[in-house]
């Protein structure tokens, strides 16, 4: 893809840096929505009648589709043009958010959310491929992936506040209907800012079979681990789930080796550090997003937070995770991302450990608000320095993909952390109550058992990290 800035560094230009917070907007857009609806969830229960068994499926159905269609998004990219997939992916996105807004029944909202997911799996490898392949100098694409990575810390936190605010406020339905307006807002950038970067020759024997066989590994895989907890991880349907997704990847290798065209060429694993990176990113999202679940439902639940109380509480996550994250793309030059993925991967952990030690009787300033400080200090420049050492080494052909990759990583690490940790969590719960303990007790400590598995897993994150690359950045 040709550079859309005709001067060296886009980003002394002003369209070069409108092109960055046009990506940076799309990608906040679709992180968003995997917390924004969590706030809402008892107000989406009363008001349309769902189960408690029904209602995982809120959250859940988003996770599923952005995670299975991933690759297929990211390889479409690479193969159609980058433009046209951002477009149809927004367009996908903002139906699916109105259906929803507007549902009346429960199956309507679960279907709508599994038809967002399907749009942001088209979009965000999109968007973070134009950025890698339009900010060529080491400065711009330090800085580019900075503010990217950033975003990407900021949207959890975000999500949770801004789902708060709008429960509260005008009802849990804006929590939906407010994505069609921010999508309609985004269109005429796009076609204003952006290459139209189709390719000049319609490209044949796109991989079917791959596309097929990976998509269903993978919306198999996230839809074992999102319903494991309910089921057990012993039950014949969670073993019959993984053993099936195994043979889906295996069928997918097998495919890939032997087409001419395939959708993951095997190659790529070759590339220096994306393999580790996504490894990291995976491990790290598996033990961080949890955090997000267990400390709303302990503010509500223990701490007796209202919606809009608990979304504002999570406000100094928003700042200092986007200051981090602007130290951290600063630092890459200085030392590499190896150093910045080590420590911000432990600085993360120190500070879910301390949240693990939540008691029933504690309070937001002592016993919630340092611990968010410290992780917050770590997670938006690992964020930064992860997403550096994946695309450091990828050619422009291929940058559509190894976003897709990452950014699935990223998916299957938050679904597998979310089904360990809250298994963890309801079966200390569980033991407790069945002991006697006091309910709040109970629910208190299981959130924390669950919690400091998380730090567990930022640990070894850690560790993963020492197999990355240390790049100081793409070459200019």
């Amino acid at each position: 893809m040709t550079t859309t800035v005709d001067n060296p560094s886009a980003l002394t230009t002003t369209r070069g840096r409108l092109i960055l917070a046009l990506l940076c907007g799309v990608a906040f857009l679709d992180l968003i929505d995997a917390t924004i609806v969590n706030i809402a969830l008892p107000s989406i229960r009363d008001d349309l009648g769902f189960s408690v068994q029904q209602l995982q499926w809120v959250p859940s159905a988003y996770l599923l589709t952005y995670g299975g269609f991933m690759l297929l998004g990211g390889r479409a990219a690479d193969l159609l043009g980058r433009r046209r997939v951002l477009l149809a992916g927004l367009t996908v996105f903002a139906v699916a958010s109105l259906v929803g807004g507007l549902a009346s029944d429960a199956g309507v909202l679960v279907g709508s959310r599994l038809a967002q997911g399907i749009g942001a799996a088209a979009t965000m490898p999109a968007a973070l491929s134009i950025l890698t392949t339009t900010f060529h100098t080491r400065s711009d694409r330090n800085t580019a992936i900075g503010v990217w990575g950033g975003v990407a810390g900021l949207a959890s936190a975000v999500g949770v506040l801004l789902g708060g605010v709008l429960t509260e406020g005008p009802g849990w339905r804006w929590v939906m209907l407010i994505n069609p307006i921010i999508c309609a807002l985004l269109v005429a950038p796009v076609l204003r800012l952006l290459p139209d970067d189709r390719p000049a020759e319609r490209r044949r024997g796109f991989d079917a079979p791959g596309a097929a066989l990976a998509t269903g590994a993978m919306l198999l895989l996230v839809y074992t681990l999102v319903e494991a907890p309910d089921h057990g991880w012993s039950a014949a349907r969670t073993v019959l789930g993984l053993l099936g997704t195994a043979v889906l990847v295996a069928l997918f290798l097998a495919v890939e080796m032997r087409s001419s065209r395939p959708l993951v060429p095997l190659s790529i694993g070759r590339v220096p550090g994306l393999l580790a990176a996504n490894v990291v990113q995976l491990t790290t999202l598996a033990g961080f997003l949890s955090m997000f679940f267990f400390l709303t439902l302990y503010m509500e639940n223990v701490l007796g937070f209202s919606p809009v109380k608990t979304g504002l509480a999570y406000l100094p996550v928003c700042i200092i995770v986007g200051v981090s994250a602007g130290v951290g793309s600063q630092l890459i030059v200085r030392v590499g991302t190896r150093a910045i993925i080590v420590v911000g991967s432990l600085v993360t952990a120190a500070g879910i450990f301390w949240l693990s030690r939540i008691p029933a009787d504690g309070s937001y300033v002592t016993d919630v608000l340092p611990g968010m400080v410290v992780l917050s200090l770590g997670v938006g420049s690992l964020f930064v320095t992860v997403t550096a050492a994946a695309n450091a080494g990828v050619e422009p052909e291929r940058a559509g993909l190894a976003a897709a990759l990452l950014n699935s990583s990223q998916q299957i690490g938050g679904a597998l952390g979310l089904a360990i940790l809250s298994a963890i969590a309801t079966s200390r719960t569980d033991h407790l109550l069945a002991t006697g303990a006091d309910p709040t007790s109970a629910l208190t400590d299981g959130f924390g058992r669950g919690l400091a598995v998380g730090a567990a897993f930022l640990v070894l994150a850690a560790l993963l990290g020492l197999r990355t690359v240390n790049t100081r950045a793409a070459e200019a």
